[in-house]
Formats: C-alpha cells, sequence, structure tokens
C-alpha cells in the first residue's frame, strides 16, 4: 500500500536531518580545529577584562534602576506587535471585512496595554 498525500513518512524527514547534521558537524569541526591550531600565549595584559579600550573601574555589580528593563521589554514587545501589521497590511485586501475587525480589537488590545503602561508611569522618567 502506498503512502496517500496526507501522510508522512520518516523518509519525508531525512533531507532535514542531514541539513541538521551537517551544520551540526561543521560548526563542532570548526571550533575543534580553530582551538587547535589557534595561538595559546597568554599574559596577564591579554588575560585583563578589557572594555572598549576603557580600563574597568569599580564593581560591575552596581545595581540598575528596573526602569531602563522595563523600557526595553516595553520597546520590544511593541515592536513585535507592529511587526504583525505588515502582513495584514499587504494582504489587506484579501482579508476583506473579517480581517479589518480582527486588526481593530487588535489595535484596541495594544492601545489598551499602551494606555495601562502610560497609566502605571512605567515610560516617566526621575
Amino acid at each position: 500500500m502506498e503512502p496517500t498525500v496526507d501522510q508522512y513518512v520518516p523518509s519525508d524527514y531525512l533531507p532535514i536531518i542531514i541539513q541538521f547534521a551537517a551544520a551540526l558537524g561543521f560548526v563542532v569541526v570548526t571550533l575543534l580545529v580553530t582551538h587547535m591550531i589557534g595561538p595559546k600565549r597568554k599574559s596577564d595584559v591579554k588575560d585583563a577584562p578589557w572594555e572598549s579600550g576603557i580600563e574597568s573601574v569599580g564593581d560591575a555589580r552596581t545595581p540598575i534602576s528596573y526602569k531602563y528593563f522595563m523600557t526595553a521589554i516595553l520597546f520590544v514587545l511593541f515592536d513585535v506587535e507592529i511587526i504583525f501589521m505588515y502582513p495584514w497590511a499587504v494582504n489587506f485586501k484579501t482579508f476583506g471585512i473579517d480581517g479589518f475587525i480582527q486588526m481593530l480589537v487588535f489595535m484596541g488590545l495594544l492601545l489598551a496595554g499602551f494606555f495601562y503602561v502610560i497609566k502605571k508611569g512605567i515610560l516617566d522618567w526621575e
């Protein structure tokens, strides 16, 4: 009995497995070869912490305001939501009135979240 179009056989996944194995093999071989043939010189200057040509001063564990992180998370959140609008805008005519209503609901939720953020004062810097 031959498989129908709706059935998958394990051999259908063979190209994916081969590509995954080739990529993994390339990474492993590259890491091993560069580790073996690379220079192994150590010195106090090379082993010292270095950041953009400026010597490290102070403690790296200084507290940072949570507002910085909240702003970064909100940027990513709203940025990803904007990405969802692009395919909708490209297929605007195809989706019709149903797609328009769905985007209105999406935009309503987006604006509700934005107003919540403003009301909580997360974007207010002191």
